[in-house]
């Protein structure tokens, strides 16, 4: 069966199209202006290819894996391909297990619920609260941010050997971090793992979309990143690596589609036998759309080109890092270091200024949307800005009024989809909001900083 779709992708000059990329938003000081969206690290725009191949698709939707009609069947064989085309794109394992979720959050929780009996699990205080909270049910040890990848390397090493070696144990690590855009040492890391009997997964949110991901290059068990940060819209997230842990747990959510047959007990209770295929968490109608959408963005990235996508991003990092660094008051937070690769996720702080209060400006003045707060990754933030990790803080908001010191900071990130302007138009900004001070007038409202009026 087939369904229309969108050309194929040809041979395109960066920055690939994206949806808003032609926005005008209006200004606090009067006028219009294009929006620079460069807050891709909390969702990036949607590919316009995506967007063609979802609304060609969208008259034939159907119901899928137990309807006769030709739609559902249609639907079905769409589904089940986008499964096969996003595993290529992770070169996954021919026995590994791929499960469409909610997102890099669900697809965490799914794994934290399959966890063995009595499973240790192992996670810096420098991830995203995804992959930090998702274990408390566990055995897990939280291990101190390291400032460098190779202290990374031996604090895990260090921790696993302190470890009961005749357990499970589970690793968590994000190949790229949502604060720094700083790469972890990923295979390393894999390779330390098990070397002491344990197994990892990785947080690859922040990396799918900038780089090629490999769970057989990188060695590891899983895999999990979201849609909507890979330019795919509609909600869903992948969960991709070794099957045994998965059909050996209980159903993440019980209903139908996860169960393969159900009768009536003499007891009067029900009997139930689950799915061992990724059907067994799958329960519901699942997010057909969003899985086509993840399938067509993994295609778009790859016939783009990785190579050419790092290359035009560095050129977009260096621009950003070299017009913050001409602006005294600025300080970029790192973990890692200045020489340190990374996607294109930068965090800072500027002297004076509140950060919510800086990005208030940066969007009310100048048209350019940014992130400010704690990123939720609020332990990382806390030991970058130099307070105790262990102290609590509100996602987002600010804890002091406009130009007072308050524990935040702000977030620039961007993509396949930004042009050089944005950047540009980003950098000048900074520097005359440092110089100038703000045009107008700030309050703060439900914890934000929002233009008087």
């Amino acid at each position: 069966m087939s369904v229309p779709t969108a050309a194929s992708a040809r041979t395109i000059c960066a920055p690939l199209p994206v949806l808003g990329r032609d926005v005008t938003v209006p200004l606090v000081t009067g006028g219009e202006v294009t929006y620079a969206a460069l807050d891709y690290a909390a969702s990036a725009p949607a590919l316009q290819r995506v967007w063609d191949d979802v609304a060609a698709y969208a008259p034939y939707y159907g119901s899928v894996h137990r309807g006769a009609g030709y739609l559902s069947q249609l639907s079905t064989d769409l589904f089940e391909n986008a499964r096969r085309t996003v595993a290529e794109f992770l070169d996954c394992r021919p026995d590994d297990q791929l499960v469409f979720t909610r997102s890099t959050t669900d697809s965490l929780n799914l794994l934290a619920a399959a966890l063995p009996a009595d499973c240790q699990v192992f996670v810096f205080e420098t991830e995203h609260h995804a992959s930090l909270l998702p274990w408390q049910d566990a055995r897990v040890t939280y291990l101190d941010a390291p400032r460098t990848p190779q202290a990374a390397v031996r604090t895990l090493e260090r921790a696993l050997a302190d470890r009961d070696p005749h357990g499970p144990a589970l690793v968590c690590v994000t190949g790229a971090s949502n604060v720094t855009g700083e790469l972890w040492p990923v295979r390393e890391l894999a390779a330390a793992a098990h070397a002491h009997g344990a197994r990892i997964v990785l947080d690859a949110a922040q990396l799918a979309p900038h780089h090629p991901v490999s769970v057989r290059d990188l060695d590891v068990d899983w895999v999990a990143f979201s849609g909507h940060k890979l330019y795919a819209p509609f909600g869903t997230g992948v969960l991709a690596g070794r099957a045994d842990w998965l059909r050996a747990a209980e159903p993440y959510l019980a209903g139908g589609g996860a169960s393969r047959k159900v009768s009536r007990r003499e007891d009067g209770g029900v009997e139930v036998q689950w799915h061992e295929s990724a059907a067994r968490h799958e329960a519901g109608s699942p997010n057909v759309i969003g899985a086509y959408a993840v399938a067509s963005a993994c295609k778009a990235l790859t016939e783009a080109g990785f190579d050419g996508l790092i290359a035009r991003e560095n050129h977009l990092i260096e621009k950003v890092r070299t017009g913050l660094a001409e602006v005294p008051e600025v300080r970029i937070l790192s973990l890692f270091g200045d020489d340190a690769p990374r996607v294109g996720v930068i965090s800072f702080v500027v002297d004076g200024w509140n950060s919510s209060h800086f990005a208030a400006a940066l969007s009310a003045e100048y048209g350019i949307g940014v992130r400010d707060g704690l990123f939720c990754a609020h332990p990382l933030l806390r030991t970058l800005l130099g307070s105790d990790p262990r102290s609590q803080g509100e996602c987002g908001a600010p804890e002091a009024a406009p130009g007072e010191k308050s524990l935040n900071a702000i977030r620039v990130s961007f993509g396949a989809g930004t042009p050089d302007e944005h950047v540009e138009r980003f950098v000048a900004a900074v520097r005359e909001l440092v110089t100038d001070g703000a045009k107008w007038n700030y309050r703060t409202e439900d914890g934000r900083c929002v233009p008087a009026v």
